[in-house]
């Protein structure tokens, strides 16, 4: 006779374990306990097994004899459901352990692999260690768009909607790892984009007023703290180069008999080699910088270390000792306001982007400009120099050239 509900909870327990059949093999199993075990039995090859299914009542009387059909279903389809039961409960395991964490550490490895920037690892490094933690034990494949956007909101709206913007990006990137490796089946952030309010454009602080320019150029020569920060500085601006760049650069990388400077691609923000002509000016700062003790490698070492780097902070914090705030000028500044200068001056674009080391999008007009443009280049680096020194004496005597 089939079980109800009621004839269930009116079972009570004995000394000994009994079962009150269902039929078709289903049987509740009532413990000495009181607990009430779902079991079904079936014959495979010949011989008598027995299946677990659950608890009463966590596993209902209708899902028992559910879980007895799928079980009947697998037997007609000649497998056998005890054996199935733990291939679901291996596969469940293993599913539990593709976490986010996981899979973004894959991600996070093979960027290193690749050579990026170590800015741009420690970047990357922040957004999976701190901004993406409460994704950390997920499984990759159960985290929805819904999920990833209540995340994202909060930065978006502290007013950090380039964090936000970013963040999407390298859990984007995570996703499509996931689903190359067969781990996810979509990735859930391609549905935020629209759904993020676009970053506040800011560009970089720089001071593109001729006279004013010359001005902070006297303030840095009269600079009285540790003199490689402000000779640093000063190349940097010469070479038109990023403040990292300037601060990482090392003695092998000069060729002092051609005056030229050469930054390998894993310093650059492009990841390709760029060689520099050296004005007579930057020339004259890398001598009086050169440094002949053994083992030294940098050209403007740190005060603690001469096998250090010059701090991140090291060209801004002058600058705010000079007077200037964030919103007047910055290290990075320094580019903005050699190509505003150069422009106004109406010299080539073209080899004022490739003094830059700016990515032409055109393959063929980037290898163009490399090849073709070295001796323009060469003279606009020392135009660019002597102009800085026009413009580092008194504003009256600036003359448009």
């Amino acid at each position: 006779m089939a079980l109800s509900d009621l004839k269930i909870r009116k079972a009570k327990q004995k000394d000994k374990p009994y079962r009150i059949s269902d039929g078709l093999g289903l049987s509740l199993q009532v413990r000495p306990t009181g607990s009430k075990l779902w079991h079904f039995r079936y014959q495979f090859m010949g011989k008598e097994k027995i299946l677990s299914i659950g608890q009463y009542p966590i596993v209902s009387l209708a899902d028992a004899r559910a879980k007895r059909d799928d079980a009947k279903r697998l037997l007609a389809d000649g497998q056998d459901p005890s054996v199935q039961k733990k291939l679901d409960a291996i596969d469940a395991h293993v599913k539990a352990r593709m976490t986010f964490k996981e899979v973004a550490d894959e991600y996070y490895d093979n960027l290193v692999d690749r050579g990026l920037a170590d800015a741009t690892l420690r970047k990357k490094r922040w957004h999976i260690d701190d901004l993406a933690k409460p994704l950390h034990s997920r499984p990759i494949d159960q985290i929805t768009a819904a999920e990833l956007l209540h995340l994202l909101k909060p930065i978006e709206r502290s007013g950090r909607r380039e964090t936000a913007k970013k963040l999407r990006a390298t859990i984007s990137a995570v996703f499509r790892l996931a689903m190359v490796t067969m781990r996810a089946p979509a990735d859930p952030s391609a549905a935020l984009k629209d759904a993020l309010l676009p970053p506040k454009v800011k560009g970089r602080a720089a001071i593109t007023d001729q006279a004013e320019f010359g001005q902070l150029l006297r303030r840095l020569d009269e600079y009285t703290g540790w003199p490689v920060i402000p000779a640093a500085m000063k190349f940097q601006i010469l070479t038109c180069t990023r403040p990292g760049e300037a601060r990482g650069a090392r003695m092998h990388e000069f060729d002092l008999e051609a005056r030229t400077w050469t930054i390998p691609p894993e310093r650059m923000k492009m990841r390709r080699e760029h060689k520099i002509p050296l004005s007579r000016q930057a020339y004259e700062i890398a001598l009086e910088n050169w440094s002949e003790i053994g083992g030294v490698e940098l050209l403007f070492p740190s005060l603690q270390s001469n096998r250090k780097l010059l701090s991140e902070n090291a060209f801004n914090t002058v600058l705010r000792r000079l007077g200037y705030s964030g919103q007047e000028v910055t290290a990075h500044g320094f580019r903005v306001t050699a190509s505003t200068i150069l422009n106004s001056r109406e010299h080539n674009p073209d080899i004022i982007e490739a003094v830059l080391a700016h990515q032409d999008t055109n393959a063929i007009r980037r290898t163009y400009n490399r090849t073709t443009y070295w001796d323009q280049r060469v003279d606009l680096m020392q135009v660019w120099a002597d102009l800085c020194d026009q413009f580092r004496s008194e504003p009256s005597n600036l003359t448009q050239q």
